[in-house]
């Protein structure tokens, strides 16, 4: 056997580690919580009523000052690691049932996309529990001002926007066309169920692809304007919609939809092909 079908094996092997398909999908449910708060947080800049980041840093630090909290951090940061490990091995040898080998390669990528953002908000989670958790807007804002001041530095900054809007576009196509659907054990559902994890992906896929989709925005118009402190992310973004005529109303929708993306995510943790 060669080397690459050596390392294949064991990583389809560790894919099918019982372990860490309890351990993922204990995940789901913390990654549930934090979009839960994060829409809270949401509806706070809605109504002007918010005092931390609206983002999922602030959602962590919101939950890290609740009665054991710092317990619940660290649970979901594992829990999250958990996820990344899984998306890593599906990214390296998964997703085989794919009909086709472009679709195919296209799943592995947006897997390795998927290990990447779990990656993130575990290493979050690990600073909040830290207490090493300075202002992520400001940090964004510091790096970028970094960044900008260097030789292409702007240009990077401005792909940076392009990448994290095409995701935003990207979501939004994903959970309008209902692609979601077929990570997911439909069979094992109850008519009722399924329909409620339809309604609930495609709002919430939606609302976070319109959140992303402002936020890659701002950082392009950082980049173009040479502003770093428009290139504060999620925050920013919140902020921005809320700024806008019916803004309230706006943002107040967006927070929704992330609200039914946390609910969608308990249901995953249940019937999420793992």
């Amino acid at each position: 056997m060669s080397l690459t079908r050596s390392a294949e094996a064991t990583a389809s092997r560790t894919a099918d580690s019982r372990w860490l398909e309890l351990l993922a999908r204990a995940g789901f449910i913390g990654y549930g919580i934090v979009h839960l708060l994060f829409a809270w947080l949401a509806l706070q800049i809605a109504f002007g009523t918010s005092s931390d980041d609206g983002d999922q840093s602030g959602a962590l630090r919101t939950l890290s000052a609740q009665p054991l909290g710092k317990f619940l951090v660290i649970a979901v940061a594992v829990g999250l690691l958990a996820m990344a490990i899984w998306q890593a091995l599906e990214a390296a040898v998964g997703h085989r049932a794919e009909r086709g080998s472009k679709e195919r390669v296209m799943e592995r990528l947006a897997s390795a996309g998927r290990t990447i953002v779990y990656l993130y908000f575990a290493w979050t989670a690990f600073k909040v529990f830290k207490d090493a958790g300075s202002n992520s807007a400001d940090q964004q804002e510091a790096l970028t001002g970094k960044l900008m001041t260097s030789s292409g530095g702007r240009w990077l900054v401005g792909l940076a926007g392009l990448v994290v809007a095409a995701i935003g576009i990207g979501l939004i196509i994903y959970g309008a066309r209902k692609k979601f659907e077929k990570h997911l054990k439909t069979g094992e559902m109850s008519p009722k169920t399924r329909q409620l994890a339809r309604r609930l992906g495609m709002a919430g896929y939606i609302a976070k692809g319109v959140a992303y989709g402002i936020a890659g925005l701002l950082v392009i118009v950082a980049a173009v304007n040479y502003d770093p402190e428009k290139a504060r992310g999620l925050d920013a973004a919140l902020h921005t919609l809320q700024e806008q005529s019916y803004g309230t109303f706006l943002l107040a929708l967006v927070a929704l939809g992330i609200a039914a993306f946390g609910v969608y995510c308990f249901l995953q943790s249940r019937y999420r092909k793992v």
